[in-house]
């Protein structure tokens, strides 16, 4: 057995601002992907998976349990599968904050999920709001808390925009121009991360209410003004409104930012050549990158591993 393909995603915009009220915009990234699989070939990873899916399964019941009227799954056959040794065979790194889990929680929606919610009907914002709404409890299991939206953008393969939290739609991005100099890139810090310490810490930072008014007056608006411009096609604006975001970050994000990249962070700021920001929850992983000029940005950055995953 093996199941359909669901891909990885970038959040452009919005980590961490989501539930606070900033918008955000998320994209399918479709170089790495991940399906359901039973086969004789168990490997140490095959293994490994299959005992995290026996926990998730434990949790889904418990979920099904408590909630049967947000979601039900055939949770026989799930049972079934995974103690035939299925497991989720997947080229999306783990602790990468590009969706691994994400992925996941798609891929046995789709496959076990009664009454679902199919990405051929009609997407109202109600039917949206409830697959997010499935979405994160089920990923909840890998995080703690999780906003939904990595499983639902793995699921219909549709960037994503969030206007607010009750206002979601699937939306269009700017067609790609291969020629063009400007790019978005990921780049490997070449830590794997942990996202439920991160969102502890900024948990915590929320109590000080200097960082408060610095998320509201500073993180949040240069987080719209970026998903608007990007949205718009209008680059100069787009690298004004990143390099500010870039220095927020920088200033009030620091314990997210692996140590090893601070001067490198600082850098691009300084040169003009790149702006660096979080990807997803930050603490390792991917980096995202904004840079007016990739070739020039790939200079600088030399001895580090540069993913292109845009350009315009």
């Amino acid at each position: 057995m093996k199941g359909p393909l669901f891909y990885s995603k970038i959040l452009l915009f919005g980590e961490h601002g989501i539930n606070k009220g900033s918008k955000g915009l998320a994209i399918p990234y479709n170089f790495y992907n991940g399906g359901l699989r039973v086969d004789d070939n168990q490997t140490e990873v095959a293994l490994k998976s299959n005992a995290s899916l026996r926990g998730f399964v434990t949790y889904l019941e418990k979920l099904q349990a408590e909630e049967p009227e947000l979601v039900t799954f055939d949770l026989a056959t799930l049972k079934l599968n995974v103690e035939a040794g299925m497991y989720f065979d997947s080229s999306i790194p783990q602790g990468y904050g590009i969706g691994s889990s994400g992925a996941l929680v798609a891929a046995i929606y789709d496959q076990y999920a009664t009454n679902k919610i199919t990405v051929l009907e009609n997407l109202t914002q109600e039917k949206l709001l409830t697959l997010k709404k499935i979405f994160s409890r089920m990923e909840s299991f890998f995080h703690g808390t999780s906003s939904g939206l990595d499983p639902l953008n793995s699921y219909l393969s549709l960037p994503i925009l969030i206007n607010s939290a009750d206002s979601i739609e699937a939306t269009g991005i700017p067609m790609q121009n291969l020629e063009g100099k400007g790019a978005i890139f990921l780049l490997d810090s070449g830590i794997a991360k942990e996202t439920a310490p991160m969102v502890q810490i900024f948990m915590e930072s929320l109590k000080d209410k200097g960082f408060r008014a610095m998320l509201k007056n500073q993180f949040l608006k240069y987080t719209d003004a970026s998903i608007e411009s990007f949205l718009h096609g209008d680059v100069k604006s787009l690298f004004s409104n990143t390099k500010e975001l870039s220095k927020v970050v920088y200033n009030h994000f620091k314990p997210m930012i692996p140590e090893g990249f601070h001067e490198l962070w600082q850098k691009g700021i300084e040169s003009n050549d790149y702006y660096l920001k979080l990807c997803g929850s930050g603490g390792g992983g991917y980096i995202l990158g904004f840079a007016p000029d990739i070739e020039r940005a790939q200079k600088s950055l030399q001895g580090h591993k540069v993913e292109v995953v845009y350009q315009f």
